[in-house]
């Protein structure tokens, strides 16, 4: 992976995190689970029209889990997990388990049929940073 992107990505997650304070939890939309996602950023990129850097934080409960899900077509992600351990499965790789300090990234048009709380006794955090088209709002979609 690209040195600088990590750099960037970096700095995004010391931002948003910093700046959750200022943003009231929200549970997942439109599904049943058990997560619930804080908002933690939304910025266009200005030296990229069209684009901006979006950032949420799961949180997952012991035992927690999303259910499988799609996300805009145009997302890149990129995932850090904060705290706990996250298993997650993006389209056909493998199912992984990541823990405190880790990441991943989601290419865009990435089906993302496993992401939950590792754990049953403790819970999860995991910052989501979306590079995405600027006009798509509709960030997750669950899939049947």
């Amino acid at each position: 992976m690209n040195t600088s992107w990590l750099a960037v990505a970096a700095t995004v997650a010391v931002v948003a995190a910093g700046t959750l304070g200022a943003f009231a939890p929200v549970p997942a939309a439109a599904h049943a689970s058990t997560e619930s996602v804080t908002p933690a950023l939304r910025q266009a990129i200005p030296n990229i029209p069209g684009k901006s850097l979006v950032a949420v934080v799961v949180d997952y409960p012991p035992g927690g889990a999303s259910p499988a899900h799609v996300h805009a077509k145009s997302a890149f992600i990129y995932g850090y997990v904060v705290s706990g351990a996250i298993e997650s499965q993006v389209n056909d790789g493998p199912r992984q388990v990541l823990r405190a300090g880790e990441s991943f990234y989601e290419p865009p048009g990435a089906k993302h049929s496993v992401s939950r709380n590792a754990s049953k006794t403790r819970p999860a955090k995991l910052l989501a940073v979306f590079v995405v088209d600027t006009d798509d709002t509709a960030l997750t979609t669950p899939t049947q």
